[in-house]
């Protein structure tokens, strides 16, 4: 039995993609899973025991001729499964080239109609992510989701181990931030993060975490919250993910936005405080760790949510689903 999964989008729905993995192997230990991401989420998969081959959609250079080829190597292989997790067209098309018997994904792509099993895609009525991939294998499986899962290796916590080793003497415990976001009105605001860590007892180390591009934000938190007696280190760019796997588990709390870190907390069951801005849980991407927290502004705004991922900028003008958020509130 051979199986491929896509899921094209970004970091965090690629993780939340690792618990449709963990549901097939649990049902077809024997089986060939394959997986299908853009270019930049491999890593997830780095010491996957369940994944046998990863392909890569470059959707950056060249998009269609990468397209056409990555659909023709598909179709090469065979799959006697091509369960589609991505909602848009590319995804779509690969799926409906590959020639499997059996093609499966939601009724809003737009080559579902070549489909040959399809299953409403339902948003912001409470569903969690993981529970609509998993109504694509119902079918094969049971109703129950299995949760997300990533597998650093002994290199990825011993590369932890090398930053951490500097304060372990002196601090016991260690809290992550998380500041950034793709989508910058999912972003808890600089001066909030600020007024966060300041808020924090003074004994407990700070790590701020994300990608290379959010080294400059970090290090300004950073400037503006170290003091004599807070340590801070800004991590931003120079872990991958799963060693960024490694150090949010051992974390005593994580602090993250509606991102990507929130969902590799989750794959680690590790605690984690999820604050919402322009977004809400109810569209289906909250916390699955069993100690997390979910925090919302308290005011009634008509605006909120303005939609799925937010915008640039607040469309109102006065981003309140942020600035009106208690930092007592998160502390609590």
């Amino acid at each position: 039995m051979k199986f491929l999964i896509i899921q094209t989008a970004f970091l965090g729905d690629v993780i939340l993609a690792t618990s449709t993995v963990e549901k097939l192997h649990q049902f077809f230990p024997t089986a060939e899973i394959d997986f299908l991401l853009r270019k930049g989420n491999e890593s997830v998969f780095e010491n996957h025991p369940y994944i046998n081959e990863i392909i890569v959609l470059d959707k950056k250079n060249d998009k269609w001729k990468n397209l056409f080829s990555i659909a023709s190597k598909v179709r090469k292989k065979k799959y006697d499964y091509v369960i589609n997790l991505h909602r848009f067209g590319s995804s779509g098309f690969i799926t409906w080239r590959s020639g499997a018997k059996h093609r499966i994904g939601f009724d809003k792509n737009p080559f579902s109609f070549c489909y040959t099993k399809t299953v409403k895609h339902e948003i912001a009525n409470g569903t969690h992510e993981i529970e609509r991939n998993q109504k694509l294998i119902t079918h094969l499986t049971d109703t129950i989701p299995a949760k997300p899962k990533l597998y650093p290796s002994e290199k990825d916590s011993e590369k932890i181990k090398s930053h951490h080793t500097l304060y372990i003497i002196h601090h016991t415990s260690y809290i992550c931030i998380a500041p950034t976001s793709v989508w910058s009105t999912k972003q808890f605001p600089k001066e909030k993060w600020i007024e966060l860590i300041n808020s924090i007892n003074e004994d407990v180390f700070v790590y701020l975490i994300g990608a290379k591009n959010d080294f400059d934000l970090c290090e300004e938190i950073k400037r503006q919250t170290s003091n004599a007696k807070r340590q801070t280190q800004n991590l931003a760019g120079k872990l991958s993910i799963l060693e960024t796997a490694v150090l949010i588990k051992g974390a005593k709390m994580n602090y993250v936005n509606d991102s990507a870190p929130l969902h590799i907390a989750s794959a680690m069951n590790a605690p984690v405080t999820a604050i919402f801005c322009s977004t809400i849980p109810a569209f289906g991407f909250g916390p699955l760790s069993d100690n997390s927290k979910i925090i919302e502004t308290k005011e009634k705004l008509d605006c909120r949510p303005c939609g799925l991922h937010g915008y640039k900028e607040c469309p109102q003008e006065h981003f309140k689903c942020a600035t009106t958020i208690d930092i007592k509130e998160i502390l609590k």
